[in-house]
């Protein structure tokens, strides 16, 4: 990586890192909709293309009253650890065909479960001016930290802990399966992100329903847009 964009992208996130935080700045009693968020990625005559899928649900009923997709060209190179400036694009483009406002974003990521606390739900919050929370559905390991396994209890949790802050927390949603890894993104305290998520486990999935809708559509809309480029003349 050139090493004056390490440095500007270092700079951006540790500008926004210092405006992060970790309370609620809403009543979660108040929250009507909520959002889920993913990407998916493909690459098609050397040409990388991303589309990200957004659903809005109901909190209450859980059905999706809103949904929106882009999908375009990714114009960001693959970084690792500067995911958010290659997805936040799309996020916001996606996010702007909305008809209603969600009350909370949930991204299938990190925020602040992130070595410089800066996950994808985090630094969109920025943009999006919204409470976010990240759920990520693999750990990622800071400072060859690992986390700790909670008892197979659905609801039981550990937190993850490095120098002594905790990051984010691995979730128990369902019990005889892998666990979910639960990060504030902004704006929004531990237990109620873990609250929130929480409500959107059913059945079907240890996945939260919003981003696990999220996720489906992604898959779908990406095998729609190759079939599309494979059925170019």
């Amino acid at each position: 990586m050139n090493n004056n964009l390490e440095r500007e992208l270092n700079k951006v996130q540790n500008d926004l890192r210092s405006k992060i935080k970790l309370n609620n700045t809403f009543s979660p009693e108040e929250v009507a909709l909520v959002a889920g968020v993913d990407l998916a990625y493909w690459t098609e005559d050397n040409i990388d293309y991303a589309v990200c899928c957004i659903q809005v649900l109901d909190y209450q009923t859980k059905q999706v009253v809103d949904k929106a997709e882009y999908t375009g060209i990714v114009e960001f190179p693959y970084i690792s650890g500067y995911l958010a400036f290659r997805e936040l694009p799309f996020v916001l483009k996606a996010v702007d065909k909305l008809e209603y406002i969600p009350d909370i974003y949930m991204f299938d990521g990190n925020g602040y479960l992130h070595s410089r606390h800066m996950g994808i739900a985090t630094q969109a919050s920025f943009e999006l001016g919204k409470p976010t929370v990240g759920v990520a559905k693999t750990y990622l390991k800071i400072n060859n930290v690992d986390f700790t396994m909670p008892e197979n209890k659905v609801g039981a949790f550990k937190d993850i802990v490095i120098e002594n802050e905790v990051y984010g927390r691995v979730l128990r949603s369902r019990v005889d399966v892998k666990p979910i890894f639960i990060s504030c993104g902004n704006w929004i305290d531990l237990d109620t992100a873990t609250d929130i998520t929480m409500h959107f486990v059913e059945q079907e999935s240890r996945l939260p329903v919003t981003t696990r809708f999220a996720d489906l559509a992604t898959h779908e809309a990406r095998r729609r847009h190759q079939n599309k480029l494979t059925q170019k003349p």
